[in-house]
């Protein structure tokens, strides 16, 4: 079992089911070692004109990062580690931008996830994003973005579920595989560990017909190219779902020869054995 789980979400984001300090108190009574709540910094939907279906307002910056420094004080101890992390949506529009590189500034969370959700104004996890493209173009629109986002001028150290685009695909195979696009997965991956970034494994896949994100082949080549630095994230929404898969995730890794887990923890970083 993989004793960490650095992507994880509760009721401060709007699509999350269980409240933070029952997330932390979950996790530790599962016996993690490293614990990370990352809750959903979505300012990439403001450009794009986009909301949340239930109407729910973006994370609250101020009251997040004070509950979650009050648990790491009370609950850090005796083997367990929680840390406060924040998952920024990436956007090149300098506003979006901005408001990150304040954020991070502002509150220093102990890690922070670069994710891609959105891409030609749309959330490519919904239906509107796939509309009027195949799923070369829809793919490949998805990976040019992730590309872009390596380059964000703001503090990140873990790159988040590449892969999220076939998640909810409309395509009878909705695999999203690396020869298929094996040029920008190379330009993608050898620019994760040019800059030193940490590869994430998402085991939350849902329908993207593999079962976790990205999936083997893609973490094959990237241990080929001298990637050695991997999260596990289960990118849990509610407690039942902290750690869920990382006995898959861990086998697999083995397989190909990782040996070991990459946490980040501001700015250095803690090997774990798997």
């Amino acid at each position: 079992m993989i004793l960490t789980d650095m992507h994880a979400h509760s009721t401060w984001s709007a699509d999350a089911d269980s409240p933070l300090e029952d997330m932390v108190v979950s996790a530790k009574e599962r016996g993690l070692s490293f614990f990370g709540s990352s809750e959903h910094f979505d300012y990439d939907y403001v450009p794009a004109g986009l909301t949340y279906e239930d109407g729910k307002p973006y994370t609250d910056e101020e009251g997040y990062f004070s509950q979650a420094r009050s648990l790491q004080k009370k609950h850090n101890g005796g083997g367990f580690t929680y840390l406060v992390g924040a998952e920024l949506g990436y956007s090149d529009d300098p506003s979006v931008i901005s408001r990150y590189q304040s954020l991070v500034l502002k509150y220093a969370p102990d890690f922070v996830i670069n994710s891609v959700h959105t891409c030609d104004g749309q959330d490519c996890w919904y239906g509107n994003y796939f509309s009027g493209k195949d799923k070369n173009l829809a793919y490949a629109r998805y990976l040019e973005q992730v590309l872009r986002s390596l380059s964000a001028p703001y503090r990140y150290d873990i790159v988040a579920h590449i892969g999220y685009v076939s998640r909810n695909a409309p395509y009878d195979d909705s695999k999203l595989r690396y020869s298929d696009f094996s040029r920008l997965y190379d330009h993608i991956l050898t620019g994760i560990i040019s800059r030193g970034k940490i590869l994430e494994v998402n085991s939350s896949a849902r329908g993207a017909g593999s079962p976790f994100l990205p999936d083997v082949d893609v973490l094959k080549r990237y241990f080929e190219l001298g990637g050695r630095k991997i999260s596990f994230a289960s990118d849990a929404h509610n407690t039942e779902r902290i750690a869920a898969g990382s006995d898959t995730v861990v086998k697999a890794l083995r397989q190909i020869g990782f040996t070991h887990i990459t946490v980040p923890v501001k700015g250095e970083e803690v090997e774990v054995e798997i």
